[in-house]
């Protein structure tokens, strides 16, 4: 299994720091830009309007995950 080490929050730039608990897209922290960039996208996709429910994005990147064997 891979494993990619985490930057800390301190080390990361306050302008591209996200709200990340779970620290899955934390895995950009060493380009801290293209982080908050992918970060503002999966918002955007997840959670703001779309013809789709919120429900039906989940199944679908549940579906994904599954297909790419991902393991979290």
């Amino acid at each position: 299994m891979a494993f990619i080490k985490y930057l800390p929050q301190d080390e990361i730039p306050e302008a591209n720091r996200i709200k990340d608990e779970d620290n899955i897209i934390q895995i950009h922290g060493i380009h801290s830009k293209v982080m908050k960039q992918h970060y503002e996208m999966y918002i955007e996709l997840m959670r703001k309007r779309s013809p789709l429910s919120r429900i039906q994005r989940e199944m679908m990147a549940v579906v994904v995950s599954q297909v790419n064997e991902c393991l979290y």
